[in-house]
């Protein structure tokens, strides 16, 4: 194995001409100087240097061997420019799941950030619900996962898995144009008891809209079973029901449909992001949780604009 100190001792040598500059810069003796080159060439099999008078000249081999010693040296500084970025956060990878409403209005907006901020630093996404999110974390083959507390969700509690606050995401309610509730002040859930609903097939926001519905002190009558909010939206302007729609989801304006949100207690969910336990002091991890933090702060001080906006 060559010593990386050898090395630059014969380069100092050769960049300043003799054995007492290259002894001076290196705050070595000329004796050492001198022995180190010597251990270096038999190390090699090479004769390094030759007398030239009183001053020790660089044969041919040795300067083969500073030709790939400033190679060396190159890639040893790139190596500890990488790792020191590593250990900043500045560089590394780092694997992102987290459920179909994140990935628009908080995941991708993180990862725009993080290529503006740390360039060196790749992201990785997937969409996955819970259970099966927190089965990747664990498996390892996610760093990062973005979920809400449901009855499927185990939220980052126990040993395994340690919890980040995001946001509140509380949901509104998707009416047909002309509903009577439509333009009714002080809207409650409970006003919409009667209903015929459109709830999500699977997954939290089914999970949390029928938990809220039963809160308010009724059983939705689940009459379709939609799994996405284009398509629920669509349901809903022809008159087949009505839906509660997260904010994050942030569906596209369409005519036809009312987002009206509820005066008080909206149905909400907490919105939070989970890592492995003790891996939230990785410099890389840690900064992707802090833009995702910065970025649902952001997103929950927005304007969330009233009835007749499908964007809400």
């Amino acid at each position: 194995m060559l010593d990386l100190r050898k090395l630059r001792v014969l380069r100092e040598l050769s960049r300043l001409g003799t054995v007492g500059a290259a002894a001076q810069a290196l705050h070595l003796t000329p004796q050492a100087v001198s022995q180190q080159i010597a251990t270096l060439g038999k190390e090699l099999g090479v004769q390094l240097t030759e007398p030239a008078g009183r001053r020790l000249r660089l044969t041919a081999a040795a300067r083969i061997v500073l030709r790939h010693t400033d190679a060396v040296f190159e890639q040893v500084e790139q190596m500890q420019a990488e790792l020191a970025a590593h250990q900043s956060g500045e560089c590394g990878q780092v694997a992102v799941a987290g459920f179909s409403t994140t990935l628009s209005a908080l995941i991708l907006p993180a990862v725009v950030r993080l290529k503006q901020q740390r360039p060196m630093l790749r992201t990785v996404l997937a969409e996955a619900d819970p259970p099966e999110s927190f089965a990747m974390l664990h498996r390892g083959e996610t760093d990062v996962v973005i979920s809400a507390d449901t009855v499927r969700s185990p939220g980052g509690e126990g040993a395994r898995f340690h919890r980040v606050p995001l946001c509140e995401d509380p949901f509104d309610v998707a009416l047909p144009d002309g509903h009577r509730l439509a333009d009714k002040p002080g809207l409650r859930l409970a006003d919409l008891a009667d209903e015929t609903w459109i709830f999500a097939t699977t997954g939290m926001c089914h999970d949390i809209g029928v938990a809220a519905c039963t809160a308010a002190g009724f059983i939705p009558q689940e009459s379709h079973a939609i799994g996405d909010w284009d398509a629920t939206l669509s349901a809903v302007q022809v008159g087949l029901g009505v839906a509660l729609v997260p904010r994050l989801a942030s569906p596209a304006p369409r005519s036809g449909v009312t987002i009206r949100a509820f005066t008080s207690l909206p149905p909400c969910r907490q919105v939070f992001a989970a890592v492995r336990e003790g891996s939230q002091e990785s410099p890389e991890i840690a900064a992707v949780l802090g833009v995702l933090r910065e970025v649902a702060t952001e997103t929950v001080r927005q304007e969330h604009p009233e009835a007749g906006d499908a964007a809400a």
